[in-house]
């Protein structure tokens, strides 16, 4: 599989660090004026069809990254003018610009970004340099005309001089991104303030987008390989639709969990509707309703969850793809009772009347000899999580065709 970073990407942090010193006066100037400073309310911000001048593209989301909580600021004595964040995300599809979404969604002030580049571009917020976003709220900037590698690494740097918290971040990335201040440079794995980074291209037919836990997120692949089941997916397309992974680490259906996400029913909208131009979606979830403390003991319960989520997508018109739930005996908390769940939910799921189409990771990845077991040869070592080889195997039981066949009509299976 591809996977062009390295040299491009340290090209891409010297040049950013250069473009924001160099219109730092101007920037420093607008914090402590108020001039230049675009205010944005706390509702959710839609996603607009923003497009330059005469342009004949259509926008598309290459790369996502579902808010999971506000931390407190980890460098609080530090000065923060002198702080610059820069997310690295790892792109599905190229583009000839492209727009991105900054979120507070958990902070309780509002936040000032003075300073935004992608890929050493700088980025405006209607016409503005800088924005203040209201806390629970999120802003689109303006389309930027930079060249948009697919497969690729993108570097998207910003700074929040008077940033208060809580910091709205999606943690356990498995991509390096960095903060640079007057003591030097960290790395991270945790993505700041981005959500999306969405392309102007107009030969894709759209974006596929994958909600899950944190089998979806990645948890045990390898950092910076870019080996996520979704990865894989991303690479067999080519290019004809983008793959936007909103898996996040213990999510869970029906419950909200502290560090783990609002609930998958109440980020739906959000994180799967809110995607620009999504036309299909993966849903992969469920495992942790039957694990996690307190456990959902009934099946149907995860099952209708599943169900409301696909209606809301159809809906929408949008084509659904769902997940079995993968075997995990041998974890902490497995029971044969919780299996039982399990297995039963999976019963549904095959049965047909949920999803649009099923794709088995249950029966891709357990062993053959033991199949409450994971496979040895894709367990990460706590047979609940996979490595790479696991997440390639999944990445391949897609079928690709499942992807662009027609919805059914709403509210029908």
């Amino acid at each position: 599989m591809p996977r062009r970073q390295g040299t491009a990407l340290l090209i891409a942090l010297v040049a950013g660090t250069a473009a924001l010193a160099a219109f730092m006066a101007y920037a420093g100037s607008a914090l402590f004026s108020g001039a230049g400073s675009q205010q944005v309310s706390a509702q959710p911000a839609a996603r607009p069809p923003a497009e330059p001048a005469h342009s004949t593209g259509v926008w598309v989301a290459t790369w996502a990254g579902a808010p999971v909580a506000g931390v407190a600021d980890p460098y609080p004595g530090h000065d923060l003018t002198r702080r610059t964040i820069r997310n690295v995300v790892h792109t599905s599809i190229g583009g000839d610009a492209a727009r991105i979404t900054l979120s507070n969604l958990f902070g309780t002030h509002p936040l000032l970004v003075d300073r935004t580049t992608v890929n050493a571009r700088p980025v405006s917020f209607r016409g503005a340099p800088s924005v203040t976003i209201a806390a629970g709220g999120q802003v689109v900037s303006d389309p930027v005309v930079v060249p948009v590698d697919a497969d690729s690494d993108l570097v998207v740097a910003l700074r929040t001089p008077t940033a208060e918290g809580p910091v709205t971040v999606h943690p356990n990335s498995h991509q390096t991104s960095y903060l640079a201040d007057e003591r030097g440079t960290r790395q991270t794995n945790v993505w700041r303030y981005l959500t999306a980074v969405d392309v102007r291209n107009a030969s894709s037919a759209g974006a596929v987008v994958a909600i899950g836990d944190s089998l979806t997120a990645g948890t045990g692949s390898a950092l910076d390989a870019n080996g996520r089941w979704t990865d894989v997916l991303a690479d067999r397309l080519r290019g004809r639709y983008a793959v936007v992974n909103q898996g996040i680490a213990g999510n869970r259906i029906l419950r909200d969990g502290q560090g783990r996400g609002q609930r998958a029913l109440a980020r739906f909208d959000r994180d799967v509707l809110g995607v620009a131009d999504v036309k299909t979606v993966i849903i992969a979830l469920g495992i942790n309703d039957v694990q996690q403390f307190p456990q959902e003991q009934d099946p149907q319960h995860i099952v209708d969850g599943l169900k409301a989520m696909t209606e809301r997508a159809h809906a929408r018109g949008l084509r659904v793809v769902g997940a079995t739930l993968m075997p995990y005996e041998g974890y902490p908390t497995w029971t044969p009772e919780r299996d039982a769940v399990r297995m039963r939910v999976n019963e549904l799921i095959r049965a047909g009347g949920v999803f649009d189409e099923v794709v088995d990771f249950d029966r891709a990845a357990r062993d053959p000899y033991r199949p409450g077991r994971l496979r040895p040869a894709y367990d990460r070592g706590d047979h609940l999580h996979l490595n790479d080889a696991g997440y390639l195997q999944l990445g391949q039981q897609v079928d690709l065709r499942s992807l662009h066949q027609e919805a059914p009509v709403s509210g029908r299976l």
